[in-house]
Order: C-alpha cells, then structure tokens, then sequence
C-alpha cells in the first residue's frame, strides 16, 4: 500500500513551493572570506573558540530542524523517511546554514604530535614505535571520531567562501535546502517518487528565482548548482566531530537528531 504522501500525489507540492519563498530573513553585509594555506592539509587542527563556534553551529542546527519541520511536504512523509532524510542531508543542511549566517571559523593547529615525532619519542624512550593505522578498505565508509585535518576545515572554508562570493539571497538558500532535503536517491526510501518530485520542484523554483532576479547572469543557476558538489565532498563525520563532540561527547548524533527532530523546536 502506497504511503499518504504518495497517495496524495503534488497536492502539497504548491505548498512547498510557497514554504520555500516564505523564508524572508535580512542577510548581514558580506564580510571577506577567510582563506587557508593547502600545505600540511593533513595536519590536525581545532577551533580556535570551540564554546563560540560550537555555540552558533548549535543555534543554526535548531534553526534548520525548525525549518525542516516548518516544510508540510516533509510532514506528510512516514517518520521512518524523515529520519532518513535528516541523517543523510543534516551536515549539508548544517553548512548552508552557517554559510547564510556568515559564521567565520578560526582554526590553530593541535599541539599533537606527528607520526615521526612519536616514533622518535618511543625510541628515545626505549619504547616500541606505535603503529601505523590500517588504510580504510576501498569503497567503504569510515565510522567513529573523525578529527578534522586542515585539509578537511579548507573544505569547508571553501564551501563558506563560495557562498558567500555569489551573495546567495535568503531564497536561494532555502530553495538550495529544499534540493539537499528531499533526496530521492537513499537507500530504503519508500516514497522515492514523491521525494524526487519535491527535489525538482526545489530545483525549479531556483530556476525561476534566478531567471527572473539575475536575468544578467545566465550561470548562475550552474554556479549554485555547484555550492551543492561542494557540499558532497565534505565528511558529515568531520562536521560533528568539529562543532557537535565537544558538546555531545560520546552521545550517538543519530540519537541526538532524532530527540531534536521529535521535539518542538
């Protein structure tokens, strides 16, 4: 038996539409765009103010559940698809979020020490080098702590600086999180067609948006289009290791999804 959402077919997709152009919110002026070195990518790094950066990351996670919940197409899905949306598009939704926020990451390097730097140590020591960690096997995902590298902050800082290089309005944005949102390409997804139709008409409203906000710029749709390839080469490990672990500690951030989602926010 097909779920509600689907039964009821794109009677609620007008809806989305008008969700989608209702979220009017005043931008703060753009401010320059903080640029990172590409050498020693791999070196670790952290926050230079983690009760600060944590702190806002947390407010735009509030934010952009209460958006999410605030969607009536969303609403009509079964609880078991929500839940997968949000564990799959939470971090892209998160970073979109701090990107129309104008939140600037300040990083320092970690004071722990490098391979070499152990290896000596325990030879001084008289002690047996640590070993090197296996490679991850090929094709399949990395799961636990993630710490961010400074490879892994350059990306996001990346993200953030494109963002803001093309001035992306507070509707494009919200259509931006209308496409991430509604995925119809997750494993065990059962309304795969009602989600695929709420992704084009996301896609579609920017279109529009676009077309007739920037008649000037006839790539700029393209340019959007790549804020979205941006956001899928970033880790969601990495995003909640750097804003979320601090706060969470050891608690599952599925868990943590799921209590919010659930709440009232």
């Amino acid at each position: 038996m097909a779920c509600r959402c689907c039964a009821e077919g794109r009677r609620h997709g007008s809806i989305l539409y008008s969700i989608l152009r209702s979220e009017e919110r005043a931008l703060p002026p753009a401010g320059p765009a903080p640029r990172g070195c590409p050498c020693g990518s791999r070196r670790r790094v952290a926050l230079r103010s983690p009760q600060v950066a944590c702190k806002a990351a947390s407010a735009v996670l509030v934010k952009t559940l209460r958006f999410v919940q605030n969607v009536p197409c969303f609403q009509e899905l079964p609880l078991e698809e929500q839940l997968l949306l949000v564990r799959s598009c939470w971090a892209p939704l998160l970073l979109l979020g701090l990107a129309q926020e104008r939140v600037q990451l300040e990083t320092v390097e970690s004071a722990e020490p490098s391979m070499l730097q152990r290896i000596l140590t325990a030879r001084q020591q008289g002690e047996q080098p640590p070993p090197r960690p296996p490679p991850p096997a090929p094709g399949r995902p990395q799961h636990g702590p993630h710490p961010p590298s400074a490879g892994d902050i350059q990306a996001i800082k990346g993200f953030l600086a494109k963002c803001w290089s093309l001035d992306i309005s507070t509707k494009e944005y919200a259509y931006l999180k209308g496409t991430v949102l509604f995925n119809p390409d997750l494993p065990g997804l059962q309304c795969t067609q009602y989600i695929e139709g709420l992704q084009r008409e996301a896609q579609q409203a920017l279109n529009e948006h676009v077309r007739l906000i920037h008649r000037g710029d006839e790539a700029r749709f393209a340019k959007l289009n790549v804020v979205l390839s941006l956001l899928r080469s970033i880790n969601a490990n990495v995003v909640a290791e750097l804003f979320f672990r601090p706060i969470i500690g050891a608690v599952n951030m599925d868990d943590m999804l799921l209590e919010m989602l659930c709440a009232k926010l």
